[in-house]
């Protein structure tokens, strides 16, 4: 029988006669920069378009910041996302779906507290049937009571059954255990609000909300980029405001203190999540920032998989990524475990937390994680899709194409030191955090380690 101890990566590529010697990494491929366009049109809006020849498709990313105050707005907002594409006064949600289908065409809309996103994609030849169909639901969108009912009452279902998992309520309680009563915190509102939503409020929260002035839209694909900004801003002429859309309110910072204890009675698992105050992604110091979060516990090799998944295995999976809003940027670290091994779990990854911190990261460690980041980027924005995405999420923090193609070489910068400088901001005193599971099983062992607030 096969022994089930774990094996280190050394002893795996041993053979009888010694270790098998691993090739050098090979430096990754300069990328080919897309010829990009990006400029604001005289309504606001902002329009970024790119060549990516590839295949004969073009790829579409719109964002309108969606922040609201009012405390209805997170239910009010979903509904909204949830009908914006069910008619106008031109076109039902039949003729919605065809035009596009004829196109190769799709289209949706998903929100959050930051954001309304529209995500597309359609034939290179049938980009204006695209836009014509997303202009039409943005200038027109009618919002109809028969889709409105019957679209609430369906999100009330999946938002019944999404508050019960133990993922959403993890993330809710961090959320709000960081950030207070901030509109950040509320990104998925209750059932019984969402409930009472009308369609006439759906149709005020679009006259007052879905603006062009501060939003974004992201073309790539097999397009003119030229061309493609003059048939936007032709297409878009009719959406207007004076108003600018609505940005989230700045963010808390993020200070360390005690982890607490959420109670979720009978779970034989616990969700384990932490977070610190990083900076935000146009600081100088974020290049170094990333390849040691790499190295910490941003992707498989590194020291906390190594540790809590390989080494103990009390984890399937653990993680530590950034979070970035406009102006800031938060570390994230997370695992789930059996509830029998949440304490050791905690203790293991604020053992591996305070190493990081006086322990620098080797040569080799910070080698890998380097080309690994230079290796992800290149990758992500190979295909028409994820050049689409990264540009919306660079465009999100005020960022463009010139900072994305300049990044490798700043990351090909970083040095050793400046890694290790960056790796400080992962002092264990930093963190703050959260675990649910069941106090029953896992108070004991918690008021044990010290530095847990038991409900």
């Amino acid at each position: 029988m096969t022994s089930a101890t774990h094996r280190s990566a050394e002893r795996i590529g041993s053979t009888e006669l010694g270790p098998r010697p691993l090739p050098p990494l090979a430096e990754p491929r300069a990328g080919r920069q897309p010829e990009t366009v990006d400029t604001v049109l005289d309504n606001g809006l902002r329009v970024i378009a790119a060549r990516h020849g590839a295949v004969p498709m073009v790829e579409l990313r719109l964002r309108i910041p969606f922040a609201g105050e009012d405390p209805g707005h997170p239910a009010r907002a979903e509904v909204l996302a949830e009908t914006l594409l069910t008619g106008t006064r031109r076109r039902d949600r039949v003729r919605m779906d065809t035009d596009l289908a004829a196109v190769g065409g799709t289209l949706q809309a998903t929100v959050d507290p930051e954001r309304l996103s529209i995500t597309g994609d359609a034939l290179a030849d049938g980009m204006e049937t695209l836009l014509d169909v997303l202009t039409d639901a943005l200038t027109e969108a009618s919002y109809p009571e028969h889709e409105v009912s019957g679209e609430r009452d369906r999100l009330v279902e999946r938002i019944t059954v999404a508050r019960s998992q133990p993922r959403t309520i993890a993330r809710e309680e961090l959320q709000r255990h960081r950030y207070g009563d901030h509109p950040f915190v509320r990104e998925v509102p209750q059932a019984a609000d969402v409930a009472e939503v009308t369609a006439e409020q759906v149709r005020q929260l679009h006259r007052e909300a879905v603006l062009p002035r501060g939003s974004t839209l992201v073309l790539v694909g097999d397009i003119d980029p030229e061309r493609t900004v003059r048939t936007v801003r032709r297409m878009t002429s009719e959406w207007h405001s004076a108003e600018a859309a609505r940005e989230l309110p700045a963010l808390p910072e993020v200070k360390g203190s005690d982890v607490r204890l959420v109670h979720r009675e009978g779970a034989v698992q616990s969700q384990l999540r932490f977070s610190a105050q990083a900076v935000p992604r146009t600081d100088e110091r974020y290049p170094a920032l990333q390849i040691a979060n790499l190295v910490f516990g941003g992707y498989f090799s590194s020291r906390l998989v190594e540790n809590i998944r390989e080494d103990k295995g009390y984890t399937y999976g653990a993680h530590s990524a950034f979070e970035f809003t406009p102006g800031n940027g938060t570390v994230l670290v997370d695992a789930d475990t059996a509830s029998e091994v949440t304490a050791a779990a905690l203790l293991e990854i604020r053992y591996e937390l305070g190493r990081f911190a006086l322990v620098p990261p080797s040569v080799a460690e910070v080698e890998s994680a380097r080309q690994y980041a230079i290796g992800g980027l290149l990758t992500s924005t190979s295909s028409q899709s994820g050049l689409a995405s990264t540009l919306m999420n660079v465009a999100s923090v005020g960022l463009g194409q010139d900072w994305l193609s300049e990044h490798p070489e700043r990351l090909r910068a970083v040095t050793r030191e400046q890694v290790a400088e960056a790796a400080r901001w992962y002092v264990p005193t930093a963190f703050t955090g959260i675990v649910v599971g069941d106090a029953e099983q896992l108070g004991e062992q918690l008021r044990g380690l010290g530095g847990v607030t038991l409900p």
